[in-house]
C-alpha cells in the first residue's frame, strides 16, 4: 500500500509532462500551418503583381528616359512628327537669317551664334535630296582654311578648320525612279523608304 501510494503522484507527473508534450507539439505543428499557409499567400500576391507588371509592360514601351515613355505605337509615330519638325524650323531659319548663311572667313563677337562666334566659322547651307525624308538639312560648310587666331583676330592657316560630323538617321528611297538605268538594272525594284544614317555636318573646330 505505502508503495502504491508513493507512486501515484510520480504518475501524476509523468501524465501531466505527457499532457505538457502533446499539448506542445500542437501548438509547433498549428505554427508551421501558420507559417506555410502564409507564404503560400504572399506567393499568390507576388505573381498577380508580376502578371499585372507584364500586362501593364504589354501597353507601355520601356526607356531609359522617362519623358519618352508613352503607349504603345505612340512614341515612334511622334518621335518622327517632332524630329521632321525640328528639322523643318531649322531648315527655316537658315533661309530666314542671312547671319546665318554667311561665308566670311571673320569672327563676329556682336552675334550670340556660335557658328560666327567661334575661332573655326562655319556658314549653313541646305543640304537637298528628292529621294530623302526630310528633303531639306541644314549642314555647316567651313568659311576659314585656316583658323582665326584669337590674338590677331585674322585667318591663320598655320592652323585648319574641320567639319565636325554627326550622325543622324533619315528615310531614303531604295530606288532611284527618275534613273532609266536604275530601271533597266532593277526591273523588279518597288520604290520604299527605309531608315538609315547619314554623316551630317554640324559644325567645325580647329586643329593644328
Amino acid at each position: 500500500m505505502t508503495m502504491a501510494r508513493a507512486c501515484k503522484p510520480m504518475i501524476l507527473v509523468a501524465v501531466l509532462l505527457l499532457f505538457v508534450v502533446m499539448a506542445t507539439d500542437t501548438e509547433s505543428r498549428d505554427r508551421r500551418k501558420d507559417e506555410r499557409g502564409a507564404r503560400r499567400k504572399n506567393g499568390r500576391l507576388r505573381n498577380k503583381g508580376s502578371s499585372a507588371r507584364r500586362h501593364n509592360g504589354t501597353s507601355m514601351n520601356s526607356s531609359p528616359d522617362p519623358v519618352l515613355v508613352t503607349a504603345e505605337g505612340e512614341s515612334s509615330q511622334t518621335w518622327e512628327e517632332d524630329y521632321e519638325k525640328s528639322i523643318g524650323d531649322m531648315v527655316a531659319q537658315v533661309r530666314n537669317n542671312s547671319a546665318l548663311s554667311k561665308t566670311k572667313c571673320a569672327v563676329d563677337r556682336r552675334l550670340w551664334m556660335s557658328n560666327t562666334r567661334s575661332l573655326s566659322p562655319w556658314s549653313y547651307s541646305i543640304n537637298h535630296d528628292e529621294n530623302r525624308i526630310p528633303v531639306d538639312i541644314p549642314e555647316a560648310q567651313c568659311s576659314c582654311s585656316g583658323c582665326i587666331n584669337p590674338f590677331t583676330m585674322q585667318e591663320d592657316r598655320t592652323m585648319t578648320s574641320v567639319p565636325i560630323y554627326t550622325k543622324i538617321p533619315v528615310k531614303r528611297l531604295l530606288c532611284d525612279t527618275k534613273s532609266r538605268k536604275q530601271r533597266k538594272k532593277k526591273k523588279n525594284c518597288i520604290p520604299e523608304y527605309r531608315t538609315v544614317v547619314e554623316n551630317i555636318a554640324v559644325g567645325c573646330t580647329c586643329i593644328l
